[in-house]
């Protein structure tokens, strides 16, 4: 098959040719649009899943939703090293653009007040002396606006921040909505204050969203923070494509390009993706760089297999596992073997999380012993604790590829 002509697309956060599966999460945020720009009452939301699932993917698509829809957009991608005020204005300073001046504000007073709360809530943290870098506005004009969303209680001024600007699309007669990216990572004074002005914003009906994409136990960081939030988020789990939607996943981008797969070739092709997205690109790049014409057999599956799975261990595995340390590795393969012996002869990660103690115990240490390693591994992403006491893995198969290792 032409390599020029392979549609497929392993990449973070690269949209796929065909974004399958994922129709009933864009209609139900169609509704979720709409029910704001008629001044109805609407949840924020939350994306949740496991790497490689396509959660960057779908929240992109659904910016690209809101823009079509004529809404001022903004994103960032948390980091657990960053406060939210810098990334947070610079978002907000491109939804305010794109929104436009309200009816009457020809000067664009309005606009300005809005923009210059922006630069005061992100430039609040610098001190007089402060580094150039540190004294950064998102390229805007406009003053600072004293004595609004700069009293340095961060989630003070989010209140009022995104107050204003809710304010401003409400008299623009459109909405803004705020995308997050790996949201599980912010700060914990950062989460309390984003649950607090989401709060304020819907007991105002100012038609501000936000959409936050995270692993699975984001909505314990939330709740955690408030527990009213709970009620604040709407929440959707993103998981494995079904066979249906995984078959048109691959199915659609090569007819585009006149070819096929066969049936067997599709079932084989599910087998060895068990429908993630990530992996299914992976899988679909390599077989047709290799199959030698059209249509696509299970023997093509198969012969590509090897070649798919090393371009999964290097990019998509083995870039997370280099970032371990040779403790935390330990650790790591101690959660693939406790799974293992939860599940005998299971080829596939049998369970989805295990208990800490049963690592410690594997390992032949305390609990506590290990505690430096397992905080490590959380703060670095490879795992994550959904309740207390239990661990699993932010990646599918990881536990398959590290018992491979040894």
């Amino acid at each position: 098959m032409d390599p020029i002509r392979n549609p497929y697309a392993p990449g973070a956060g690269q949209r796929p040719p065909e974004l399958a599966g994922r129709d009933e999460q864009l209609r139900a945020f169609d509704v979720v649009l709409e029910r704001v720009a008629r001044g109805r009452p609407e949840r924020s939301l939350v994306l949740t899943g496991l790497r490689g699932v396509g959660k960057t993917v779908l929240l992109n698509a659904l910016r690209s939703a809101a823009v079509r829809k004529g809404w001022g957009t903004g994103k960032l991608e948390a980091r657990p090293d960053q406060s939210l005020r810098r990334p947070l204005a610079s978002a907000l300073h491109q939804a305010v653009r794109e929104l436009g001046r309200p009816a009457g504000d020809d000067s664009g007073a309005a606009t300005d007040h809005v923009l210059g709360v922006i630069r005061s809530f992100a430039q609040r943290d610098a001190g007089a002396d402060a580094k150039l870098r540190d004294r950064w506005s998102p390229g805007i004009d406009a003053p600072a606006v004293r004595g609004r969303a700069d009293s340095g209680d961060v989630e003070i001024d989010l209140v009022e921040l995104l107050t204003d600007v809710g304010g401003l699309a409400a008299d623009v007669g459109r909405g803004v909505a705020v995308f997050i990216d790996e949201m599980q990572d912010l700060g914990a004074a950062d989460v309390s204050a984003l649950c607090a002005a989401c709060h304020e914003l819907s007991q105002n009906g100012l038609p501000l969203i936000v959409v936050g994409a995270g692993l699975p136990h984001l909505p314990a960081v939330l709740s955690a923070s408030k527990s009213y939030s709970e009620r604040l988020f709407s929440y959707q789990r993103i998981d494995r494509l079904s066979r249906e939607a995984a078959d048109r996943a691959l199915a659609a981008p090569a007819a585009e390009e006149d070819a096929a797969f066969t049936d067997e070739a599709l079932a084989a092709m599910y087998d060895a993706t068990r429908g993630y997205p990530y992996f299914i690109q992976a899988y679909g790049r390599a077989v047709w760089d290799l199959a030698p014409r059209d249509p696509i057999t299970a023997d093509d599956v198969s012969v590509a297999g090897p070649e798919a799975e090393q371009e999964l261990a290097v990019g998509f595995f083995g870039s997370r596992y280099e970032r371990a340390t040779p403790a935390e590795r330990d650790y790591l393969r101690a959660m693939a073997d406790v799974a293992v012996e939860l599940a005998p002869g299971e080829v596939e990660d049998p369970v989805g999380s295990v208990a800490t103690a049963d690592v410690a115990a594997l390992l032949g240490k305390k609990p506590q012993s290990l505690s430096p390693a397992r905080d490590a591994l959380l703060k670095k992403g490879l795992i994550y604790s959904g309740e207390r006491g239990r661990i699993a893995f932010t990646v599918p198969h990881f536990g398959r590829y590290l018992r491979s290792q040894n």
